[in-house]
C-alpha cells in the first residue's frame, strides 16, 4: 500500500502537536480506503505569513483565480491546524500519480464512492470541519480543527507575542 512520503513529512514537521495525530489518523485511514489509481496527499499544512498572504493576493492583487479570503494570520494554516488535500492519480498504473485531480465526484477506486467525498467523510468523522460545508466561501480542499475556545484573533495575538510557535504547543495567557 503507498504511503506519501510528502504528506507524512508535512503532517510530522507542520501541524500543531495538539492535532498532529489527528491528523496523521486522518491520512492512513484515508490511504487504506483509497485503492484504485488515486493517492491522498496533503498539499499543505502549515503555510508561513508570507505564503498567506501570497495566496489572498492572488486573484487581487497577482494574475489568478481567487481561492483564499484568508490574509496572512488569519488562516489556521498559519497555525498548524489545517490541511488542504488533492488527489494523486496514477493514469497509467506504472505506480508513479502524475496528476493532480481536484474532482470531488469521480471514484478512482470503483468502489461506488467518489473518492474525494470519502475522504471528507472520514475527516469529519474524526472531528475535523470541511471547508466545503461553508456557506461564504466554498473551499473544498480544505480541512481544520481548532482547540476549544481558540480564535484566529487569539492565536495571530499570541503568535505576534512569541507565546505561540507554530508546530509546537502555545502557551495561553
Amino acid at each position: 500500500m503507498y504511503t506519501d512520503e510528502i504528506t507524512v513529512k508535512r503532517i510530522l514537521e507542520g501541524a500543531h502537536p495538539l492535532v498532529r495525530e489527528s491528523m496523521l489518523q486522518v491520512y492512513f485511514a484515508c490511504r487504506w480506503e483509497l485503492r484504485g489509481k488515486a493517492v491522498l496527499r496533503f498539499s499543505h499544512v502549515l503555510r508561513s505569513f508570507k505564503e498567506q498572504q501570497k495566496l489572498y493576493e492572488q486573484g487581487r492583487v497577482t494574475p489568478g483565480k481567487i481561492v483564499t479570503t484568508a490574509k496572512a494570520g488569519d488562516s489556521w494554516h498559519n497555525y498548524g491546524f489545517a490541511f488542504d488535500i488533492v488527489l494523486l492519480v496514477d493514469k497509467d498504473s506504472n505506480g508513479s500519480y502524475e496528476s493532480a485531480s481536484w474532482n470531488s465526484t469521480v471514484d478512482f477506486d470503483g468502489d461506488g464512492k467518489a473518492d474525494w467525498m470519502e475522504v471528507v467523510e472520514i475527516a469529519k468523522a474524526l472531528g475535523w470541519t470541511w471547508g466545503g460545508d461553508w456557506t461564504r466561501f466554498v473551499d473544498r480542499p480544505h480541512f481544520q480543527k481548532v482547540p476549544d475556545g481558540l480564535t484566529i484573533q487569539e492565536a495571530k495575538k499570541l503568535y505576534t507575542q512569541g507565546h505561540f510557535i507554530p508546530g509546537t504547543q502555545f502557551i495561553r495567557l
